[in-house]
């Protein structure tokens, strides 16, 4: 069976935004989406297909979140398909030996103004480096992220579009539990 997967942006974090795992779940059944699993507290979603458009989808879950919550969610969606599309498209495979040092920032869509992107030189951030392709945004800190100036400038650049970054572990769970 297909499936898309939702992930939500800026939940549970620091004790902010809460929206329960069992909570993800209710909201989804009150929709009528099936094959609901929720993956980690962060807000990662699978779920059978609807036959909507991924887009359209998201536009959905994000009205029913706000209402059901009283915050905005960004929520992006994609299919299992442009998931293992993202997943073969890694241009750091020798980061999946040290599946923490890569992280993908999914884009809700691609974004129009590469500007503040296009002005990262990257060699002043070796070894740390990134790559956009489509609405994936790939991110390799060797020396990890949280300490890294370059993670903190993709993730706070002003592309004009929701985002929300997965490290690799998750990335490839997420994969696995759209496969069934």
């Amino acid at each position: 069976m297909a499936s898309q997967i939702a992930l939500l942006r800026g939940i549970n974090v620091g004790g902010n935004r809460k929206f329960p795992m069992a909570r993800q779940r209710e909201l989804m059944a009150e929709l009528g989406f099936e094959d609901v699993t929720v993956h980690l507290q962060t807000g990662n979603i699978v779920f059978a297909d609807p036959g909507a458009p991924p887009g359209q989808t998201a536009r959905t879950l994000e009205d029913h979140f706000a209402a059901g919550l009283g915050f905005p969610v960004d929520v992006m969606v994609r299919t299992r398909d442009e998931l293992a599309a993202a997943v073969e498209a890694n241009p750091y495979p020798e980061a999946v030996a040290e599946p923490k040092t890569l992280h993908v920032v999914f884009l809700a869509g691609v974004p129009a103004d590469t500007a503040a992107l296009d002005a990262l030189d990257p060699a002043g951030y070796a070894p740390d480096a990134f790559r956009l392709i489509g609405r994936e945004i790939f991110l390799h800190c060797p020396d990890g992220v949280g300490r890294s100036k370059l993670a903190a400038k993709i993730t706070n650049a002003r592309l004009g579009v929701p985002a929300t970054a997965r490290n690799w572990n998750t990335v490839t769970k997420l994969l696995t539990l759209a496969d069934g």
